[in-house]
């Protein structure tokens, strides 16, 4: 089972390849996903960041056996807590499943 730091590392990694933009400016900066769609070389509008989104979570499940589903989310919401997000869904996904 992967640690939540390795996880972090894990998707933090796979969406900034996504995106193509460095990590330390994307989360150093805690972007907000406005600002990376504006700064992505390869996006050009919401549907590009769902589906960035959409390969880091297919990324996850593949090489982490972690299915997640992230909601709908504001333009305006820093990655910080998207990354939140994508981690309290894998945390969620990784529990043990309670039987009836």
């Amino acid at each position: 089972m992967s640690n939540h730091a390795e996880l972090s590392t894990f998707i933090c990694d796979s969406f900034s390849d996504h995106v193509q933009i460095e990590p330390g400016v994307l989360y150093g900066d805690d972007l907000s996903l406005a600002a990376i769609i504006k700064l992505s070389p390869k996006m050009h509008n919401s549907v590009d960041l769902m589906e960035a989104f959409a390969r880091t979570a297919n990324a996850l499940r593949r090489a982490r056996g972690i299915r997640v589903r992230l909601p709908t989310l504001h333009l305006d919401t820093p990655i910080s807590r998207v990354l939140e997000l994508f981690l309290s869904e894998a945390a969620a996904a990784a529990a043990p499943k309670r039987t009836a």
